[in-house]
């Protein structure tokens, strides 16, 4: 890549020009995508500080009660339920970049202000409130707009290597960035981890900012109202043959996953007087399973077959699921559980990176914001859902039941997959599919 911008094509607006794509047919060379990738980091390492830090400064700056930090948690998520779909219209109205850069900007302002607040002993919990929801908006955003702007930088053909790479990461900062974030509290207070984590935005915005591939801005007069461009993504999706089973596999296993997480540090408390720390070893081998899984995916697809490989790979962990909850007994067997656990989340690894490599192949950039934010609305949901029925039945029936009930739900949920066209498909599609004819734009 020279980084010089090619001759301007009568592309749709929309549509991106071809300077950030590496010549060889990989990623080596690829400035753009670096820099992407280097921005996306950053932002996740900051974005796992701060779910350790802004709980601290509430508890150790404010006495903040249980419920309050609770409540601090929610904000944290609840923003991709509120203005999930709406994101993704108005991302497809804007240059991807432009909109990963203002969000960056905006949460490095919010979050520098906890800080200043605290050294002028004027930080209220309200504040807090304010940062936590405001910056889970800006994330929305920021989350649409780079997978949106993926495809842009490196072409559909390499979406697999590139979304390893990016889904290696993001799971290796699972693990590890929480850890991290604790010492870094432990080593500069919680309100300089905060300062520190508002600089990691600006550090990404940087990153952002020297991005050389350039998206033409979407024409205006292809514009309508919010409403009816919301409901044109959520009708691609849902009636797509690739990105419906997508999202219901996806919809499933994210919802089985968070009903066995969030009972398992009952199960280990309550029921098997087990020490705090266990709990977070038995979730980071879920971290580690997810990581390796990410890593790979691409070897995994082009060795079974990318369509084939979500549910191969489901079948094949099938008696791992279900044994999950059966061998969570104290002693040895805790161990063979964990490694079950260990395999059922390297499979949903794998699962990851193919899954949004799909999406992003079949889906046109007139329509890339609103899939995205589709998709995750959807993923969101599952995880509120399941964590709703992970309390209701571990309260009404009991704690292993509610762990059986995600263990079902995770062994079965490759099989949206496997009852569609990706069921015998070796290769990606190489093509995205045509949008609906309201929303062609005219060159």
């Amino acid at each position: 890549m020279t980084g010089r911008e090619s001759p301007k094509s009568e592309a749709a607006p929309g549509a991106a020009a071809e300077t950030g794509r590496p010549a060889g047919g990989t990623l080596a060379g690829n400035r753009d995508f670096r820099r992407l990738f280097t921005a996306a980091v950053v932002s996740k390492a900051g974005t796992h500080v701060g779910y350790i830090a802004l709980p601290l400064v509430a508890i150790e700056a404010l006495d903040a009660s249980p419920g309050q930090v609770g409540l601090l948690g929610v904000l944290s998520t609840v923003a991709f339920l509120l203005i999930g779909l709406p994101a993704g219209a108005w991302v497809d109205r804007m240059r991807y970049r432009h909109v990963m850069v203002v969000t960056d900007v905006v949460r490095a302002l919010l979050l520098a202000s906890v800080p200043l607040a605290a050294w002028l002993d004027v930080l209220t919990i309200a504040q807090l409130y304010a940062v936590v929801l405001l910056s889970g908006c800006a994330t929305v955003f920021f989350d649409v707009a780079a997978q949106s702007c993926l495809p842009l930088l490196v072409g559909r053909d390499l979406l697999v290597q590139a979304n390893a790479r990016l889904g290696g990461w993001d799971a290796a900062l699972q693990v590890g960035g929480r850890g991290g974030g604790g010492f870094l509290v432990s080593a500069l207070t919680a309100p300089l981890s905060v300062l520190a984590n508002a600089f990691g935005y600006l550090w990404s915005a940087f990153f952002l900012l020297r991005i050389r591939t350039r998206q033409d801005k979407p024409a205006r007069a292809a514009r309508r109202t919010l409403a009816a461009e919301i409901g044109e993504g959520v009708r691609f999706v849902f009636r797509h043959p690739v990105l419906r089973p997508v999202a219901l596999a996806g919809s499933c296993t994210n919802l089985a996953v968070f009903t066995i997480t969030t009972m398992i540090p009952v199960l280990f408390r309550e029921e098997l007087g087990l020490p705090v720390w266990t709990i977070g070893l038995f979730l980071s081998v879920g971290g580690v399973g997810v990581f390796l899984g990410a890593f790979t995916a691409r070897r995994v697809g082009e060795r079974i077959g990318a369509g084939r490989a979500p549910w191969v790979l489901g079948l094949s962990t099938l008696p791992f699921a279900l044994a999950v909850p059966w061998l969570m007994q104290r002693g040895p067997w805790l161990w063979a559980a964990a490694g079950c656990w260990l395999l059922v989340t390297v499979r949903v690894g794998v699962d990851n990176v193919l899954m949004v490599s799909f999406r992003q192949r079949v889906t046109p950039v007139a329509l890339m914001g609103r899939m995205n934010a589709t998709i995750r609305f959807l993923f969101t949901g599952a995880l509120a859902v399941g964590a709703g029925i992970a309390a209701l039945i571990g309260e009404y029936v009991s704690v292993r039941a509610a762990l059986w009930t995600g263990a079902v739900v995770l062994s079965v949920a490759w099989l949206p997959v496997f009852f569609s066209a990706l069921r015998t498909m070796r290769e990606l599609p190489s093509e995205p599919s045509e949008p609906p004819a309201t929303t062609r734009p005219t060159a």
